[in-house]
This record gives structure tokens, sequence and C-alpha cells, in this order.
């Protein structure tokens, strides 16, 4: 095929790719496998022969699994430099995008191993369009072939053959350079142009998630909407386990978002929106430029980093700390439905698409060691931590014990159920009368008048307010030492407190602020 075809499709001096030159005699035979992200991304398998590299790109890259056939375009030759290039195609340029040694090493025929009988038997191969050779590479070893295809004179397959080195496990997760150890990701990272470099880390992450290996186990199927998140069992003490991971329990509003053909719906547990009341998210979501289903933790964290509920709860008028969604689950993406796969692949994927944003983060998590991460948490004074098993299913709605959370202080959801008058120099109400369900029943379970602020006591009560009644919302009604105004049981705030007596009543509950994002038909006690 010879290099014209090659030096006529690239502009040297604009392109830092070799400028073509024919090599003989004297080197060894070569294989090299390139990873590209161009406008699609793909490998190209490159062959020395004649003192060139014979060159066919591969779209959904090789596999070690004989039973798989994959499409292989044979393109133009390159020259043999080809081999030790690595960089950036610059925009404008025929193929622009990053390029990495993904394996080389060596090659010959299988029958012989004498380089000169070797490279005569590949060239007839190469002829007759049945191309038989092994590999010895740092990823690719083995027996593989080029079959052409009897319709068209490019169109090739590439088969690994049955062998001790053959395969059912994905080698593409081992997106690394065999030369220099980067990625695509971070040779675009070094490119010339900041909104070209962008565009591209995007492009791969967006590409590499979808190599079939990430998704094959994941069925094809509409996005779900308007979804129950999952939730964790509560337990007493952190544990570790090597088949269990550990995250930060995060003191926000849990948050599922679902990004549709460029809209953003981001809604909590009881579908309360939260699209509009916390944009700068919804905005920071749209820009992913991809349909996915997430689930994560919006978050307002101070200056030390620190999650802040009572910023949060004010961030609308106050614009105050640094807002953030935390998101730690991907339950559909770009047509397939993952919450079937274990709870590591999920997160695998959701790290590998989620760009760098001053918005949206990936909650990150520790392997095994749930002990010494509970401790740290404890220590900086943050709420807790959730333990997952790292094989889980997503539950779409259901308290699972796949799923445990452990506290670093004891804490209840209550639904308010009526409220004492003030006593002394208080304004608008004396303590909180509160209560949960038990099965279909509203059960009274203590009362709170401590933890309060002033701003506190009358946005309360002008909350309690509308939904004064006469009726007392429980079937006996509960002992007070003073008069109750009692309230529809609707709203849901959270107490911490010291333990729980044999009659069912929380010992000193302490307020510690509205919870709006609870359903309170779901406030249940968390055994």
């Amino acid at each position: 095929m010879g290099l014209r075809e090659y030096k006529t499709k690239r502009k040297f001096g604009k392109t830092p790719e070799p400028e073509p030159k024919e090599r003989t005699e004297g080197d060894q035979l070569i294989f090299v496998v390139h990873k590209h992200a161009a406008r699609n991304l793909h490998y190209d398998l490159r062959l020395k022969m004649d003192g060139v590299l014979k060159s066919w790109a591969v779209p959904k890259g090789p596999s070690l699994d004989p039973s798989i056939k994959r499409l292989a375009m044979m393109v133009e030759d390159h020259p043999f430099d080809y081999k030790d290039f690595e960089g950036v195609i610059p925009e404008g340029n025929y193929g622009a995008g990053s390029v990495i040694i993904w394996d080389r090493g060596f090659y010959r025929h299988p029958s012989v191993k004498d380089k000169k009988e070797s490279e005569k038997l590949l060239r007839d191969g190469l002829k007759k369009g049945d191309l038989k050779f092994v590999l010895n590479g740092k990823k690719l070893q083995g027996e593989f072939a080029l079959v052409r295809m009897r319709k068209d004179e490019k169109s090739w397959l590439l088969i690994k053959k049955k062998d001790r080195h053959a395969s059912e496990v994905s080698i593409l997760k081992e997106n690394r350079s065999a030369v220099s150890g980067k990625t695509l990701e971070d040779v675009a990272e070094a490119g010339p142009r900041e909104s070209f470099k962008q565009k591209k880390v995007k492009q791969i992450r967006l590409r590499e998630a979808l190599e079939d290996e990430d998704l094959k186990d994941a069925p094809v199927g509409p996005m779900p909407h308007n979804i129950k998140p999952m939730l964790a069992t509560l337990v007493k003490k952190p544990f570790d386990h090597p088949d269990w991971i550990f995250e930060m329990k995060w003191d926000g509003y849990r948050a599922i978002a679902e990004i549709r053909d460029g809209d953003v719906s981001i809604y909590s547990r009881n579908r309360i929106s939260f699209t509009q009341k916390f944009l700068p998210i919804t905005d920071a979501l749209r820009k992913l430029g991809f349909d996915a289903l997430l689930d994560g933790e919006i978050v307002v964290v101070n200056d030390q980093g620190h999650p802040d509920f009572e910023m949060l709860q004010n961030y609308q008028k106050s614009g105050s700390g640094h807002l953030l969604y935390y998101v730690f689950d991907l339950l559909h993406f770009r047509e397939h439905d993952l919450t079937g796969l274990p709870l590591l692949r999920r997160k695998e994927l959701l790290k590998k698409i989620l760009p760098s944003s001053p918005k949206i983060k990936f909650s990150d998590h520790v392997l095994k060691e749930g002990i010494l991460f509970f401790n740290v948490v404890r220590e900086k004074g943050l709420e807790g931590m959730i333990a997952k098993h790292s094989q889980s299913a997503y539950q779409a709605g259901k308290r699972s014990r796949q799923w445990l959370k452990v506290k670093a202080r004891l804490t209840q959801e209550c639904v308010i159920a009526g409220f004492t008058e003030p006593g002394g120099g208080r304004k608008y109400f004396g303590s909180l009368v509160l209560s949960m369900y038990d099965e279909d029943e509203l059960k009274y379970i203590g009362h709170s008048g401590g933890g309060f602020e002033e701003k506190d006591l009358k946005v309360i009560f002008n909350k309690l307010k509308p939904l004064i009644q006469k009726k007392c919302p429980f079937k006996i009604e509960p002992e007070t030492n003073t008069p109750v105004t009692w309230v529809k049981p609707e709203l849901v705030c959270e107490v911490t407190f010291t333990g729980w007596t044999e009659d069912g009543i929380m010992r000193q509950p302490v307020f510690l602020r509205l919870r709006e994002d609870k359903p309170a038909r779901e406030v249940v006690k968390e055994n």
C-alpha cells in the first residue's frame, strides 16, 4: 500500500505525527496497538511488514475471548517510526484527538520462529486474507488471526485463537499506556487548547464507559421516572469486612437526578422538586452531555469543607457556603438499566463518566476498613458513615441490610403532632409533641423543648400555624404537663436523644432541624 495515502492525509508541521520514512531490514518484527480518541474511540493494530506498519482500526478493541470476533478495518500503512508515537493530534488535523501506546511487543508466524521465514509466511497470509500471528506484548499474548471478509477488501475480522492466553476477562479495562503509564485522559489534559482539551476529556470518559464490557450485563430499557431511593438500615457499631465499602454519610438532602435529552429534574425522597431551588447544580448537570439517572446528596460545605445543614436550608436566601452535589450511585446510563449490576461496577462507571466540575463531585469510598474510617469521621465531628456490600444491586424504594448506616450520634426523625404554650420569656411555643408511625398508626414518642434558637421558633411556628386542628391525631391522647395545640401530622423534624424507655419514649430529645425533604408517612423507628 505504501505511505502515499498516509502522507496526503496529514499536514506535517501542524501534527506531531512522524513524517513518512520506509524501513527495510535490521528491525525485529514488532507490533503496536494504539488507543485513539478521535471522532470515535477505537484501537489501531499495527504490524511491521516490508518496512512499514500494516494497520487495522478495531472499533471495539481486541478481545482475549475466542468466541468474540472483532471487526477490523484495514487503513493506510503507517511509517515504522509511528510505533513510538503518543500524544495529541491537534484540532483541525486528520484524526484529531489523543493517542496512547496501549500495547506493544514482538510478533511472529505461529509455525516458525525465524524472522525471515516468519515474515514470508506473514506476507503470504496477508495476501490470501488469512493472516495468522502470535503476539508477545505486555497485554496481548498468544495466537490471533486477521481474516478478510469476502464482501469488502478492507473489512477483516480479528479473532483470538484458543490457547493458554485465552480469557473471558476484558483486557480493555487495562486502559493505561504500556510505555508511559498514561491514560487517554492524561494525554488529553496536556493538550494545547483548553476548550478542545475539556471536550476531548469528556468524550474519552463517555466512550470508555460505553465499551461493551462495561455495559454488557446491563439490559437496555427506558429510564424510569420519579423513583424512590434505596435506603440504609441503622446499625450500632462500625465494622471491617473485605466485601464491604464505606462512604461518608453526608449531612444534606438526598437527591435523585434525572438527565434526559438535555432536560434535568432533581427531586427528594418524597418527590419535592429541587430543580429550581438548587439551580447551579441543575445547570451543571445539564452540561454533562449524556442521559443518566443519578443518586446522591445535595450539601453545602463551609470553608473548612464540613457539611453545614443550616447553611443548606438557608442557601436560597444567603448564598453562603459551597453548594455541591455528591453523587454516589449510577442507576441508568445511555439507555442501560444498571440497577442489577454490582455496586462496585456502578461506582467504577460513575467515576469514569463524571467530569471535573465545581458543583458535581464523585462520592468516593474506602474498602474493608470501616472501623478506622468511622473513627476518622467521628473525630472530625461529621454525621456518620454508610456501609454498602460491594456486590449489592440497587433496590429502589426499599430499606435494605445490604446498605447500613452508622451514626456518630443517636438521632431520630419525628413527625410533629402538636406544640405547647411557651413559658417564661420564650415566644411562639414551648415544646414540640413528637410522633412516628408504627405500621399505619401514629404513636407518641415524647416531646422536645430544647435545641431551638430564636429564629427556629418563629420559622417552625409559622409552618405549624396552617396545620392547626382541634382533633388529636393519636388514637389515645397522651398525657402532657401543659395543654397542647394539635396539628396535622405533616411536618418532619430530626432530634438527637440518649435512648428509649421501655414504653417507647425518647430520653432527652433535643431538636436538631426540620426535615422538609422527608415524607411524614415514612417516619418510623430506626431499629
